[in-house]
């Protein structure tokens, strides 16, 4: 068995996930209506179905604000039940989209490879315009921490070609006692 094999076996049995909507809009509409037109809450929900063995137990929608944003991220990090933080928006370049900057700068590592896969599967599926994208992983304390485009479609990609894979091995390195 080769050593990446290794780790996820040792990686923990469960994974528990959370869930940051980062979007203006759909956030004012929670305010107005007490309901949102979100379809990427009910597609992760979906997608994590299929794998038992990871959970989604927190999801918010936050307004693209970098104190919103940093204020909820802290109140993650203390949640000792959580392994793995995914921020859904923020991540282009419109002067609103400010998820990367509020949170790249407290990342303790990058995984520079996940951004570099994330646009790299784009193109193949959008073109070009994937360089836009900031996407971004890394980690904070004990936590995976991911920055993906606002795009549900961009969720399910990350999810399911590159995050969902290889969960139980970051979570595992992540808090690897040496």
């Amino acid at each position: 068995m080769k050593v990446h094999e290794q780790h996820k076996k040792k990686g923990p049995d469960t994974i528990n996930l959370a869930l940051v909507i980062v979007s203006t809009s759909k956030f004012n509409e929670l305010q107005e209506k007490d309901s949102s037109s979100d379809k990427t809450i009910p597609m992760v929900e979906q997608i994590l179905e299929q794998n038992p063995s990871i959970f989604l137990t927190f999801s918010e929608i936050v307004s693209d604000n970098q104190i919103q944003i940093v204020e909820l991220l802290e109140r993650l990090l203390i949640d000792s039940s959580l392994h793995v933080i995914v921020f859904s928006g923020g991540t282009g370049l419109t002067p609103k989209d400010v998820t990367y900057e509020a949170i790249k700068p407290l990342l303790e590592k990058t995984i520079d490879g996940f951004g570099e896969l994330f646009r790299y599967l784009s193109y193949k599926e959008i073109g070009p315009s994937s360089m836009f994208s900031r996407a971004l992983a890394g980690k904070i304390k004990n936590k995976a921490i991911f920055l993906l485009p606002g795009s549900p479609n961009a969720v399910k990609l990350a999810l399911t070609e590159l995050i969902l894979p290889e969960i139980k091995h970051m979570v595992y390195m992540i808090n690897k006692k040496e």
